[in-house]
């Protein structure tokens, strides 16, 4: 089964209201629709940088450890992933997925990083859960997440849906700014220059990770020769 498959499978299971679903409310489904939806038609996700050098930073992983993407861009290219959180399970799908091809990737000397607004203690416990063998680094208030054109702002009315639902982003992140990155990867080469770029407006829908390995390949080659 693909990952989009799986995620499919998960939308459907979450708005039909399936156990353990059912207790949702409708309106909680049309708030998270209507916010996706608005999300999309501003083409945010059309406006990434696809090209160029990409902009650095230097985050704390899950064990407060500073990591830069200079330094990590030393020993290979990165693929570098975007998601939302913990409370995302869209996201953690597609963290999971990731993980199923950390071997092929790192096949082409390529290493991973994944990028979060969530806490540490978030990332620790994420990575506890779902056995994962990549460093996840905590981007408080979304600031790098900006950087690659990726931060927006929660409406009002799903920042009241979330809190119904016991979903408090403040708590989460550890910062009240109620803001999130669009789920997004990238492929950075050694020289710093972005070279593959793919962003979701709608959470529930992300690219393949097999997508990315022609391009790891490509890249693997150009260093051969």
């Amino acid at each position: 089964m693909s990952l989009q498959e799986k995620l499919s499978a998960f939308k459907h299971r979450f708005e039909s209201g399936q156990p353990p679903f059912d207790g949702v409310p409708a309106a909680a489904h049309e708030s998270m629709r209507r916010a996706t939806t608005a999300l999309v038609a501003s083409g945010a996700a059309d406006r990434i940088p696809r090209s160029g050098i990409a902009p650095g930073f230097a985050l704390k992983d899950a064990d407060g450890k500073i990591v830069t993407l200079e330094e990590s861009l030393a020993t290979g290219p990165i693929v570098l992933a975007f998601y939302r959180g913990i409370f995302c399970p869209y996201c953690n799908l597609d963290l999971q997925e990731l993980e199923s091809y950390a071997t092929a990737i790192r096949g082409t000397d390529t290493n991973i990083l994944a990028i979060t607004p969530q806490t540490g203690a978030n990332s620790r416990k994420l990575i506890a859960q779902h056995r994962l063998s990549f460093p996840i680094l905590s981007d408080p208030g979304n600031e790098v997440a900006a950087r690659y054109g990726l931060r927006y702002s929660m409406p009002e009315h799903l920042i009241e849906t979330y809190r119904q639902l016991g979903v408090d982003l403040a708590v989460i992140n550890g910062e009240n700014s109620w803001t999130l990155p669009m789920p997004a990867r990238f492929v950075i080469d050694r020289s710093g220059r972005i070279r593959y770029a793919e962003a979701s407006a709608d959470y529930t829908r992300r690219p393949e990770p097999q997508e990315l390995l022609p391009i790891l390949e490509q890249l693997h080659s150009e260093r051969a020769a």
